[in-house]
């Protein structure tokens, strides 16, 4: 049986990510990485993002900034598909990018643009 921070947290990661992507995910889900899937659902899912303290907005841009800050490019692409659910907008984007070139660093900021832009461009050509 699912826990209910389970429930809230796949239901918000249905909301920003949508059910194509969640869909694919958890098809492809194995015993193996269950155990992490399990969790971040749990805890990124039902915890901070079902959080109603700020909205998806806000916490897109927060989340794009830290994976960029932090050198996690992989996981950007993701986010900015999501962006079309959340309500950030390509300046709200911009805006958290330009906080990361100043605090976390020029070049961090710049491959970020890199794959934002490339998402964006791939978004547009397959709506």
């Amino acid at each position: 049986m699912l826990s209910e921070r389970h429930q809230k947290g796949m239901q918000a990661r249905r909301s920003v990510l949508g059910d194509a992507h969640v869909d694919r995910a958890e098809a492809a889900k194995t015993a193996f990485d269950e155990p992490f899937q399990t969790l971040i659902t749990e805890s990124a899912w039902g915890t901070v993002w079902a959080d109603e303290t700020i909205s998806y907005r806000e916490r897109s841009m927060l989340t794009l900034a830290l994976l960029a800050a932090t050198g996690n490019f992989e996981e950007i692409p993701m986010h900015i598909r999501a962006t079309a659910r959340t309500g950030a907008s390509k300046e709200d984007i911009m805006q958290a990018f330009l906080h990361v070139a100043i605090y976390a660093g020029v070049p961090k900021a710049n491959h970020a643009i890199k794959l934002t832009k490339q998402t964006f461009s791939e978004m547009e050509e397959r709506p």
